[in-house]
């Protein structure tokens, strides 16, 4: 269902919309990060912390497509309706990689995203037609991003094949 929705929904971008970049977010957040880190410099092995956040600053940068994207869309945020069978609440608009936007919902999956991180992203790689390259990546990312506040998702980020 997610995955259904999120493909209707990506769209091009209207030209001169007033939409940010995803890598505005990205670059806030890892200098967000990389800001905790220096204050507590024990709460994230230092090596994961640099490849993650390497991938957020890069992987906006060299996406091959960009669509405008909700970036927080998970169960919570669809809601039945009649004149659809659901609809979304609360984007969080950006425009960019496709293969980012379901990262969140990932997150959400915690039973499942902690069980087999590649296979649940690759079956929502899989699901939303995007590389599942991409999606690891970016999964990777996001878990070592929100690892200071939920440690066992540096061990999912670990378990992640980043090739």
């Amino acid at each position: 269902m997610i995955a259904g929705l999120l493909r209707r929904l990506w769209i091009a971008p209207p030209a001169g919309s007033a939409f940010r970049p995803l890598q505005e977010m990205c670059e806030r957040w890892a200098d967000d990060f990389a800001e905790r880190l220096a204050a507590s410099p024990s709460v994230v092995d230092s090596g994961l912390a640099r490849e993650g956040m390497a991938l957020f600053r890069a992987m906006p940068v060299d996406a091959h497509r960009a669509v405008l994207l909700l970036t927080d869309l998970h169960a919570g945020n669809v809601l039945a309706a009649r004149r659809e069978p659901f609809l979304v609440c609360d984007p969080k608009p950006y425009v960019g990689d496709p293969a980012y936007d379901a990262t969140q919902h990932l997150l959400n999956c915690a039973e499942r995203l902690h069980a087999d991180p590649a296979g649940l992203a690759d079956r929502m790689a899989d699901l939303l037609e995007v590389d599942p390259v991409r999606l690891r990546r970016w999964l990777f990312a996001r878990c070592v991003h929100e690892s200071p506040g939920d440690p066992p998702l540096a061990d999912v980020a670990r378990r992640l094949p980043l090739d």
